[in-house]
């Protein structure tokens, strides 16, 4: 009795919880386009930038602004980074495909200020996938008051 409720239990989780081999090279080009975003950010590199974000991108940032296509989000990253100075760190927690070409990746988001201190937050991206690349047509930021 116990195997055949471990069999019920552990083929469901099986099959569903299976991700293809195309969305594992996907996953790795993600994460690559995050540590991308992330470097861009830091060194205020906008021509990296302008190829991984997508014309129309939009953000919201924690502050509660938003930012609308790449003109508005470029100049909104540059003034941030410079009247928030500190290194900037994205962790992706997890990625989520919502279609082959669709996915949505939530990250930990740290600012660690020049004087030490260090500013906790949610990142959640959009990225679509076009001829093959991926890129960032969203951004979500929040500024959590628990469970970071």
């Amino acid at each position: 009795m116990k195997t055949l409720l471990l069999f019920l239990f552990f083929i469901p989780n099986l099959v569903f919880s299976q991700i293809t081999t195309e969305q594992k090279e996907d996953a790795v080009k993600i994460h690559q386009l995050i540590d991308q975003y992330s470097q861009a950010r830091e060194t205020q590199d906008t021509v990296l930038l302008k190829s991984i974000l997508t014309e129309d991108i939009d953000q919201l940032v924690s502050s509660g602004e938003w930012r609308n296509g790449i003109t508005e989000s470029l100049k909104g990253m540059q003034n941030s980074t410079q009247s928030n100075p500190g290194s900037r760190i994205l962790k992706i927690d997890k990625i989520k495909f919502l279609a082959d070409e669709i996915a949505l990746v939530d990250c930990r988001y740290t600012i660690k200020t020049p004087d030490g201190n260090e500013r906790k937050m949610w990142s959640s991206f959009m990225v679509i996938s076009h001829n093959g690349k991926w890129k960032i047509t969203a951004i979500r930021n929040m500024n959590p008051t628990v469970g970071y």
